[in-house]
């Protein structure tokens, strides 16, 4: 049954920087669909078989196409990667064309409001019942079953330089660990699997917050031994959320999560490191928003988690104070003082 699934190509939603990374590594072993919402992308692509805007180069086996119907009818194996703040949107316009055959794997590490507005997330709290992983969109707007995640450590410039890394597959189902490891797995890339997909979800979602933060103490000029204490702090924070949502703290603690959170939160390569850098280095979040290309999905990330801190009163002070210094501009060192005074009481309480 695995071998026909390498009959048919894999689709891909999404031609950012990860969506062509996560392309061009299918196209190890198949013929790719890569769908984009540009024309005029598409085009370029399918003719010059480049990316103009990330100025790499896009396998021969990649064909790029803006009608989601064609993916659909011509892929049973889907990866939707694209920002979380526009999956429910892209998961309806998808779903009319999905049947209960589909394999969707999404690569997209954010989270879902449901039946909340954005501009409302300044007004209290935010309740668990609220926020949907990306595979809960994906089943709330689909009649797909079959659903998993990719998570990380995949930063995408790595991957279109062709260093090894890997990756984990979350899901419920071993046909989909196993096809996610059949069409992915390369001498360039080892594919591990889960069946928390939840947790899996999760620690790719929250460690961009910390990513943030580490990028502050790097754009402020501090050292390691700062960058690993908020590291570490900030894993235990992962951890808090995740228990919240009924995960246990064994994906936080495998390549999902501190594999994933070492890597975003040390690289330049890293959107979010990136966003907390210059953020460190003096510039407004407005303007470091308006001038990337790819949004930093930690920002938005990172006030859900805390509206949902304050909802159920987690003790998530790296967080709180992330909060404070990236939307009501606290001053960052008054930031750091007061997590380095913060009474932690014990080193790891989760084990």
């Amino acid at each position: 049954m695995l071998e026909s699934k390498l009959q048919e190509p894999v689709g891909v939603i999404g031609a950012g920087s990860f969506g062509t990374a996560i392309s061009n590594l299918l196209a190890y072993n198949t013929e790719v669909l890569l769908f984009s919402r540009q024309k005029d992308l598409v085009r370029t692509i399918n003719e010059s078989h480049k990316h103009p805007s990330l100025d790499v180069e896009v396998s021969p086996r990649v064909r790029a196409t803006n009608n989601l119907e064609e993916v659909a009818s011509s892929c049973t194996t889907i990866f939707p990667i694209v920002p979380s703040e526009s999956f429910r949107r892209m998961m309806k316009s998808l779903s009319q064309y999905l049947r209960p055959y589909h394999m969707l794997i999404h690569g997209t590490k954010g989270l879902d409001l449901r039946n909340v507005n954005e501009e409302d997330l300044g007004k209290g709290g935010l309740k668990p019942e609220s926020i949907s992983t990306m595979s809960e969109v994906i089943r709330e707007e689909s009649v797909v079953v079959r659903i998993g995640c990719l998570s990380g450590p995949n930063l995408a410039s790595e991957i279109f330089e062709g260093q090894p890394t890997a990756t984990v597959i979350g899901s419920r189902f071993d046909e989909v660990i196993a096809v996610g490891k059949k069409v992915l797995s390369s001498r360039h890339f080892q594919v591990f699997g889960t069946y928390d997909i939840k947790g899996a979800e999760l620690a790719g979602a929250l460690k961009n917050i910390i990513a943030i933060g580490s990028g502050i103490l790097s754009g402020l000029g501090m050292g390691k031994n700062i960058q690993a204490l908020l590291i570490t702090r900030g894993l235990m924070e992962m951890i808090y959320f995740g228990k919240a949502f009924g995960a246990t703290p064994k994906p936080f603690v495998g390549t999902a999560g501190i594999g994933d959170l070492v890597c975003t939160a040390t690289s330049m390569s890293s959107r979010n490191f990136t966003f907390g850098n210059r953020l460190g280095n003096g510039e407004k979040k407005e303007e470091i928003v308006a001038s990337m290309p790819e949004m930093a999905e930690g920002v938005r990330t990172l006030k859900i988690a805390k509206k949902l801190a304050d909802e159920l009163k987690l003790h998530v002070p790296i967080t709180q104070m992330l909060f404070k210094v990236v939307y009501e501009e606290y001053d960052m060192r008054k930031a750091i003082d007061y997590l380095m005074r913060y009474p932690y009481y014990v080193d790891v309480d989760f084990i």
